[in-house]
């Protein structure tokens, strides 16, 4: 069904974008911190099994749903569920969860900004005591973390822009 609609190159480019999505920020940033808080190996067990009975299923049936409807979240479900609106108002959550998870990633990837532009610039980091302060002294901080999120964004943007608005 050819929809218009832009598609993969490759089925490699598919698999690693799915496997980047699914992955997520918190499993790299957070995730050794929790490790480490929970039990270690016996959390990462427990966190496992977790991820093959829920969120193995769930990217599926993603994917399931998504290429058979070639149509956005909300769309999707409005033509698989028949109108049901209970369906169409959980594609309108997908949509939702995605800006709140862009919220989080803009904040995180501003704060990365921020400290790469300090570690540059010869800031202190060279041991905990040095890092933690830093670190309560820059998310004390609304207008340091104002101006990596609003950095963060003039990149994206920009990148964008520079690309010619997605190829387009």
């Amino acid at each position: 069904m050819n929809s218009g609609r832009e598609q993969w190159k490759s089925r490699l480019g598919f698999i690693l974008a799915a496997a980047g999505s699914a992955v997520g920020l918190g499993n790299i940033w957070k995730f050794p911190y929790l490790v480490g808080q929970n039990g270690g190996s016996a959390f990462i067990l427990i966190y496992l099994v977790c991820v093959m009975i829920i969120g193995l299923p769930l990217v599926m049936a993603e994917i399931v749903i998504g290429r058979t409807a070639q149509r956005n979240p909300v769309g999707s479900f409005r033509l698989l569920a028949k109108g049901n609106p209970l369906w169409i108002m959980v594609g309108g959550l997908g949509v939702v969860a995605g800006f709140c998870i862009l919220s989080y990633y803009n904040a995180i990837a501003g704060w990365s900004l921020g400290y790469i532009f300090e570690s540059i610039a010869g800031g202190s980091l060279s041991d905990s005591a040095s890092i933690t302060n830093t670190f309560q002294a820059r998310v004390t901080s609304p207008w340091w973390a104002l101006t990596t999120h609003l950095g963060f964004m003039l990149l994206t943007v920009g990148d964008y822009l520079w690309r010619g608005c997605a190829g387009h």
